[in-house]
């Protein structure tokens, strides 16, 4: 069972969501809150598999919230998804730097929606790459402050493993592009993480191309499947 925290100030919007989820047989909303500070006191007490959380509220923003939860060792296994209507905007990308593991769109499709839950209590990142860079091109004026001796600290493989996931592929295709298994590729990625101090992989992503890791070239799975042929 996924246990889901709602956190949003609109209360059809929260009525909403839940009805989706709860009739869901793999699905369960554990609690609402109405605000950030109310939010991130939920997530405390129920610690739920995946946040929804508004990026604009009231008393605490969605960016305090994932600010908070991601602070907290204590809820590492909390996978904050932002909501907003408007996009794309300098809310979402603070908020996934603040460590989000990705954001949803309010309009989105009811089977979207559901999926995209799944995805996040996987710990996948709900952000295209190619996302992430129209964010950090549009917010970023000059480079991150990206700790130094953490990337360098990064073996040869692991900075590989992290270019592949900045560029959009799952752990098997890393494995397949890097002549690996699974489990080698997933070990790579973690450990990365872990030097790099993220939590996801969103935050990986937004790290790494603020670093400058992925090659200029790269331009998601797509493109390179037409390639691999």
């Amino acid at each position: 069972m996924i246990r889901v925290l709602l956190v949003d100030d609109q209360p059809l919007i929260r009525s909403g969501f839940r009805a989706l989820l709860e009739a869901e047989d793999d699905l369960e909303v554990v609690a609402e809150a109405g605000d950030g500070r109310e939010g991130v006191a939920q997530a405390r007490t129920h610690r739920p598999d995946v946040a929804l959380v508004d990026v604009r509220m009231p008393v605490a923003d969605g960016i305090e919230v994932t600010r908070q939860i991601a602070g907290d060792p204590a809820l590492a296994a909390v996978h904050v998804v932002i909501l907003t209507n408007y996009g794309l905007d300098e809310y979402v990308f603070h908020a996934l730097r603040a460590g989000a593991a990705g954001f949803l769109v309010k309009d989105i499709e009811p089977e979207d929606f559901l999926h995209a839950v799944r995805v996040a209590a996987r710990g996948d990142a709900l952000l295209a790459p190619s996302i992430t860079r129209k964010l950090i091109d549009r917010y970023v004026t000059r480079p991150a402050e990206v700790d130094a001796a953490a990337l360098t600290a990064l073996t040869h493989r692991e900075r590989e493993a992290v270019v592949l996931v900045a560029q959009g592929l799952s752990n098997v295709q890393i494995a397949e592009r890097m002549v690996i298994s699974p489990v080698t590729a997933k070990t790579h990625v973690n450990r990365a993480m872990s030097k790099l101090g993220v939590r996801d992989r969103a935050q990986l992503v937004v790290v790494a191309y603020e670093s400058g890791l992925p090659a200029p070239e790269a331009h998601g799975p797509a493109r390179r499947r037409g390639r691999k042929g």
